[in-house]
């Protein structure tokens, strides 16, 4: 086996399952997750000698949000069909957080469904907060966006998830 793939095997193979995790939820579950994972690792594996540094999570989760949008222009470009807003399909990290047990246990499809109606750019920091457990920092590394924003994000995701979830008032 040679270093490089020792290498990756070593640092980014252990985020394999937060990859799939925020696939899954980014596409709102279904086979097309299994595909962005694919094309992310290998884009990571093809580009991961000139990976430099400690933070392999935040650059691998950051290649499949890349891989996700890459594969939502081509999806507008070929007039595809839109995704499916009402699949049920129970999803959850293996993170013992309070929003991953209620997805295991009793409310599980109401806070999926939640999560699901969540807009994109407020369910991907919610997801890799509160699923993935990521720092602030981290997040702001995978979507490119300024540490406040991640804040800001974050917090109107999760006023809209409450509300979403208490049948409250969706202006946040």
């Amino acid at each position: 086996m040679n270093e490089k793939r020792r290498r990756f095997e070593a640092l980014a193979m252990p985020h394999l399952d937060a990859a799939y995790n925020l696939a899954r939820w980014l596409t709102r579950g279904g086979a097309e997750a299994d595909d962005i994972v694919q094309e992310a690792m290998l884009r990571a594996y093809r580009s991961f000698d000139g990976f430099r540094g400690e933070a392999v999570r935040p650059w691998l989760l950051a290649i499949v949000r890349n891989c996700h949008r890459s594969a939502l222009e081509q999806k507008k470009r070929h007039a595809a069909a839109p995704l499916d807003d009402r699949d049920d399909t129970e999803i959850a990290a293996d993170d013992p957080t309070p929003e991953a047990s209620a997805i295991r246990h009793g409310d599980g499809r109401e806070l999926n469904k939640a999560l699901c109606a969540l807009p994109e750019e407020f369910r991907e920091v919610v997801v890799l907060r509160e699923l993935e457990e990521m720092s602030y920092r981290d997040i702001a590394a995978v979507t490119g966006t300024p540490i406040g924003t991640v804040m800001s994000r974050l917090a109107r995701g999760r006023a809209l998830l409450k509300a979403e979830l208490t049948g409250g008032s969706h202006d946040v």
